[in-house]
């Protein structure tokens, strides 16, 4: 937990002011009982108006100062927390943002969400309770042992009494809370990745009549994170009234050890009210110690969390020195590339070797789970590849920044994505500053406009969370239109002519090719009509490169091209 703390350094100033304040309000109550002591020994055991009224009123001033401390120490704290928060957030997203496939699926993403939201807002609240206690605390305890021993040393033993039961106590408790509160964090990741499943499968689970199912799933979820819950909050419930139970003993043998010294004469009535009172201030100081080691448990697992993802090292990383060929632009070559997933039993591909050249189109096409999206996964550098290597005009990925790899690439992913805003906003999130102009060419091309033209704000109009609110077709054609807005020198497309209809599919066939005469287009697909056009086909089956050629000779040569072909076109098409 220690280490997030360097997160706090533009706040320093910030931190020390909180210290300062503090100190001073910590002092101006330590001093209160006394002056009331000499106002009851002094002013009206004498009867002496003056007196009262003159130590009175810097009563009021030391409580009027010590207020004024207070409510700016508040406001420091707060600023600095806060502060604290935003910039651990920051660098939690920062870092996730960095991380590669493997580290996502390594953590999961409801578990990452609540790392950012829920661990971070734990560690909030703890700095914010270290700031005002961190000094008030131990200042107010010591301080107060001082002055009660000042008063009357021998009515101070009660406190040697208390205070190692007291201690113990926060102890025991804390020994046993800390397990329940990482485990706490744990069933929070799980009830939110339950809900997240919910929210975003709820059209599957109405389809098939889940909702029931998916009711008990959460409830379950959450009687799991709340029985961890009940469990510990009754384990800290019992430390207050123990708190207080053990403070009014304390006051109750005071005031009758107190008054027997009074009889004998070894102490005054106002020594033993401020006797009283520094011994209640001593408790509270422990109490509020007792609050941090309440805190303390909880934010200690949250922040063994947020430190977990801040350590975490991505796999994939840039070079130090990129290299670049500007000789070339956009030759793709793999080259004996083999590649197995985390976890894998077996390769998902194997020995893969083929180039893909600027004004060619390269298709590949295979059975399920052949390792097609494989081959772009690798290109986009989203895995590194076990053995062999990928060469982009000219440079092995790996000696690129992937910035500067992926600059060149307009990818259209399998599963089309949409981000919440207009629909220019997301044709744009392929070219920040691409004019309207750029924006209508991009959607013509990929065959939108139709769609865009008959919504009632244009490219103004609102895409919903998710793109809920435009169908599957008109996703994926938004997502085409993002890849071709950046005109890069490759684009690869990943099946992202599936959810077109034949009629659609072959018009925005025809019009890529114009708008891709000098650019590599590699193209994913399952339908033979999207592929048979292409410059070559490569035929994938279990990982490996079985044939590659055009689609007449492919049809001549190759038995497994030929069985999808005939699965999907009739003689007179094919002829």
């Amino acid at each position: 937990m220690l280490r997030l703390f360097k997160y706090l350094k533009p706040y320093l100033t910030n931190v020390v002011a909180v210290l300062v304040l503090v100190f001073f309000q910590s002092l101006s109550e330590l001093y209160l009982p006394t002056l009331m002591s000499n106002i009851v020994d002094t002013g009206i055991v004498k009867g002496d108006t003056s007196y009262i009224l003159k130590v009175g009123s810097i009563m009021l001033l030391v409580a009027l100062a010590g207020t004024i401390c207070a409510i700016l120490a508040s406001f420091l704290a707060s600023k600095a927390a806060m502060g604290f928060g935003k910039i651990l957030r920051n660098e939690v997203f920062m870092r996730v943002e960095s991380f590669s496939l493997p580290e996502f699926n390594k953590f999961g993403t409801s578990s990452l969400i609540t790392r950012t939201t829920n661990d971070i807002t734990q560690m909030q609240q703890l700095m914010m309770v270290i700031l005002r206690m961190m000094v008030s605390a131990p200042l107010m305890c010591i301080g107060g042992i001082i002055m009660a021993v000042s008063k009357d040393a021998k009515l101070s033993l009660v406190i040697v009494v208390i205070i190692p039961i007291l201690t113990v106590a926060i102890y025991l408790l804390t020994k046993k809370t800390v397990p329940l509160f990482q485990t706490m964090q744990v069933k929070l990741d799980k009830l939110n990745l339950v809900l997240r499943e919910s929210l975003t499968g709820i059209r599957v689970i109405r389809a098939f009549n889940r909702i029931d199912y998916e009711n008990e799933r959460f409830q379950a979820a959450n009687r799991d994170l709340t029985g961890t819950a009940v469990k510990v909050f009754k384990m800290m419930a019992t430390l207050m009234p123990s708190m207080m139970l053990l403070l009014n003993l304390t006051t109750l043998a005071i005031v009758w050890f107190g008054g027997i010294r009074i009889d004998n004469g070894y102490m005054q009535v106002g020594d033993l009210m401020a006797f009283i009172q520094y011994v209640m201030q001593i408790m509270f100081s422990l109490l509020m110690v007792s609050m941090m080691f309440v805190m303390i448990p909880r934010a200690s697992a949250s922040a063994s969390r947020i430190n977990e993802v801040l350590e975490t090292v991505p796999t994939i990383l840039d070079p130090e020195l990129a290299n670049s060929a500007p000789h070339l632009r956009g030759y793709v070559e793999f080259k004996n590339v083999t590649f197995s997933y985390p976890g894998a039993e077996k390769p998902a591909l194997k020995q893969i070797s083929f180039t893909a050249k600027p004004g060619q189109t390269t298709a590949i096409i295979g059975g399920t789970g052949s390792g097609k999206s494989s081959l772009l996964n690798l290109l986009m550098r989203f895995y590194d590849v076990d053995s062999g290597s990928i060469l982009v005009d000219g440079v092995d990925i790996k000696e690129m920044s992937q910035a500067s790899l992926r600059s060149k690439i307009g990818y259209v992913p399998q599963k089309a994505v949409l981000f919440t805003g207009t629909i220019a906003d997301n044709i744009r999130y392929g070219k920040e500053d691409a004019t309207d102009e750029e924006v209508w060419q991009a959607g013509e091309t990929a065959q939108a406009t139709e769609f865009i033209t008959g919504m009632k704000e244009g490219i103004n109009s609102i895409i919903a969370q998710g793109g809920t609110n435009v169908s599957g077709g008109q996703k994926q054609r938004l997502s085409i239109a993002r890849a071709l807005i950046r005109r890069p020198e490759i684009y690869a497309f990943d099946d992202s002519f599936s959810a077109l209809d034949f009629k659609t599919d072959a018009k925005l066939r025809l019009a890529l090719k114009k708008e891709t005469l000098n650019s590599t287009v590699l193209i994913i697909a399952q339908r033979v009509s999207t592929v048979r056009d292409a410059d070559q086909i490569i035929v994938l089956d279990e990982g490996e490169i079985v044939d590659v050629g055009n689609h007449q000779e492919l049809l001549n040569s190759c038995n497994i091209y030929k069985e999808i072909v005939y699965s999907q076109l009739s003689e007179e098409e094919l002829a």
